[in-house]
Order: C-alpha cells, then structure tokens, then sequence
C-alpha cells in the first residue's frame, strides 16, 4: 500500500475566529489575514505532494473557500458547524471508499516532500497520526478504508489519537509537517523553517511584526 493516494481534508474555521492565540502579536485584522495565508500555502503545497490524489477543505468562510478553489481544492460547506471534529467527520462522510487524510490548515511551512514521506509512512497502517511539534496535539490524522477516520483532535489530541488505536507515525525529517502555528513563538519557529509565499507576504505587509515577534 505504500503507493497509496490519498485525499486530504483539511478543515478551515471562519477567518474571523481563527489564530485567538495570536491576540498578543497580531491584531484581528492581520490574524484573519495571516490565518488565509497559512491555510492558502499548507493547500497549495499538500497540492504538490506526490502522495495526493486531491485537497477537500471544509470550511463556510466565503472568502477563504474562494481563495482555495482557485489553488484546486474542492470547497465542501461545514454544514455541522459544530467545530473540528465535527468538520472533519462531514468532510469523511461527503469521501467515501478514499484513503484519507486530515490535515491542519496552519502548517504554513509544509514542504510537499515531507508531506509524502509522512503518507507513505501511514499508507502501512490503517490508521495513523503524526504528532505536533510540542508533542501534545496532532497536525495529520491519516485513514484508509475500511478504516474510519475517527478524528479527536484539539488540546492533547496525541494522547487520545493514540487510545484510539492509531499508529503514531516516525518525526524524524518531517519537521514542516508537524509545525503548525497556534502562538508567536509557532510563527517564529514556522518563518525559521521557511514559509510559503502568502505567508511571507502577509508577514512582510504587517508593520511591527518582528518586533511582537521578539518580545
């Protein structure tokens, strides 16, 4: 199974409530800018892994749907509204018979090719999870049929994910994969790996962001 394609499902909150964590660094202007700019370069480069058949981001934000139709992602309407888990589980359900992933829409220093080294990795598995970069949350949750999904994600998500059943997959080389950004110092360690192009322009368009960053 190790050439296995997979879909990603990538679930998107509404811009206007994303990045809370940020309130210290950036104001909520910039936030809903930055938080677009994450989701826009994890899309794109998840578009470029050669592990992934297609992208599905769940999401009701007029705005960022549009954004991530014009990168080649298929929108699908968070009809449960009813937050992460239960986005993703709508996103599943609307992909039956698919290898699936989900995957956060802050990583905005994904690289493509350790994108694919992780799926490759989880296509030996039925189900399997990649750690975040502190150890405690989950940033990919992978699935294929006839396993289920079963998403558990938010606060010490690693935990659950492992209770559940689910491989936890190697960390070593894949550090673009695992950095999402919820706080300054996520940003900080995302712009040291190198970001994507929107969030090197929104970071380079917001005036004191350095500094924040630094404090």
């Amino acid at each position: 199974m190790r050439d296995c394609e997979w879909t990603l499902v990538v679930p998107l909150k509404p811009l206007r409530a994303a990045k809370s964590r940020l309130a210290g660094a950036v104001p909520d202007g910039d936030r809903r800018a930055l938080a677009l700019a994450f989701a826009e370069d994890t899309v794109a480069a998840a578009l470029a892994a050669a592990a992934v058949r297609d992208v599905a981001v769940v999401t009701n934000d007029p705005l960022a749907s549009r954004r991530v139709a014009a990168l080649g992602a298929r929108v699908i309407p968070d009809l449960p509204d009813a937050g992460l888990n239960a986005a993703l589980a709508h996103g599943a359900a609307a992909l039956p018979g698919r290898a699936l992933a989900a995957l956060n829409a802050d990583l905005p220093a994904l690289r493509p090719t350790e994108l694919t080294r992780v799926l490759t990795e989880a296509a030996g598995h039925g189900r399997a999870f990649l750690p975040d970069a502190a150890g405690i949350g989950t940033t990919l949750l992978a699935a294929r049929p006839p396993a289920a999904l079963a998403p558990a994600f938010g606060g010490a998500s690693r935990r659950r994910h492992l209770a559940s059943g689910a491989v936890e997959l190697s960390t070593s080389g894949v550090e673009s994969v695992r950095q999402d950004v919820d706080t300054a110092a996520d940003l900080r360690a995302a712009l040291e790996l190198g970001v994507g192009r929107a969030t090197a322009e929104r970071c380079g368009e917001l005036p004191g962001l350095a500094d924040a960053l630094s404090a």
